[in-house]
């Protein structure tokens, strides 16, 4: 079974791209974050070429912003709006959903961003992920947390620690929630596959940084025992992120059982540029995130 992770940012916007990704690389489940569109008009879009490819879809959308899907042609059943218990800011948004596929608890999820440290929505991000580690220990034995957690786990997941230094995506709090999420048993399976390799899936869309391979590492497959011992290849798309009209992710994915195109690498195609001396390098956006998640300003 393979299954893949996909931040899409808009996936109105990313069709030219998804279905010829989901042609070239037949992932039986895919996760998709940042859909930004409500239930009904996801399926209008894109409802009768997801059937025709065999795809069922759980949904949980919302207009303009934030979105969460699980496109799945080996079963779809039990499905799970959101995280029980989760806080909103104020309301409900559309962050996670959840579903058996293939036999596997399957969880879809889009981490909020945090925006500054000390504010009202890093607090937000922090009581989100708890709800999500209790709704995970309270699963079966095979299960799969899949998409954007919007955490660097470890400095090794940046591009350089100093660029980022007091930001969100890298701040102590947010990786010891990181951490414990992990603690319900779950399993990185892209870094306990390359521990000591250079992995990004997320790069600003501004200064070049996809060229230079400055990016970090925020979309990750996480999985328990059971399911990562089934782990035979897992590794970015790169070449997803390539041309025209990308997404700023990568998809991210894993193998299970068999790797119908070998065991690849850790990110394909490897990126040529080097890695740059830390400290030399700066962000190209003056705000703290790096990256929006809801309205406009909203950071």
């Amino acid at each position: 079974m393979r299954v893949a992770t996909w931040n899409v940012n808009s996936i109105r916007q990313r069709v030219p791209r998804l279905l010829p990704w989901l042609d070239e690389r037949r992932p039986d489940v895919v996760c998709l974050q940042e859909t930004k569109l409500a239930d009904d008009a996801l399926t209008a879009v894109l409802g009768g070429e997801l059937a025709a490819r065999g795809y069922e879809a759980a949904l949980n959308g919302e207009p303009r912003w934030n979105g969460v899907a699980i496109l799945s042609r080996v079963g779809l059943a039990d499905v799970v709006k959101g995280v029980p218990g989760a806080p909103g800011f104020p309301h409900e948004e559309a962050r996670a959903v959840s579903a058996t596929c293939g036999g596997v608890r399957v969880h879809s999820v889009y981490v909020p961003n945090g925006r500054t440290p000390g504010s009202p929505h890093y607090r937000y991000k922090l009581d989100w992920l708890a709800a999500l580690r209790e709704q995970v220990e309270q699963g079966p034995a095979d299960v799969l947390v899949c998409g954007d957690v919007n955490i660097a786990p470890a400095d090794a997941d940046v591009f350089d620690p100093d660029a980022y230094a007091g930001q969100t995506h890298v701040t102590e709090p947010e990786r010891a929630a990181l951490t414990r999420l992990l603690s319900a048993g779950l399993h990185d399976v892209v870094r306990e596959r390359w521990p000591d390799s250079r992995v990004f899936t997320y790069w600003d869309y501004r200064a070049g940084m996809f060229h230079k391979d400055l990016g970090m590492r925020i979309d990750l497959v996480l999985a328990t025992a059971p399911v990562a011992a089934r782990v035979r290849a897992a590794w970015v798309d790169r070449h997803a992120r390539k041309g025209t009209g990308p997404s700023d992710h990568a998809p991210v994915i894993a193998d299970l059982d068999t790797a119908p195109d070998g065991d690849l690498g850790p990110v394909v195609p490897p990126p040529s540029a080097p890695a740059p001396k830390r400290g030399t390098t700066t962000l190209p956006q003056s705000v703290s995130a790096p990256r929006s998640d809801g309205p406009a300003g909203r950071r």
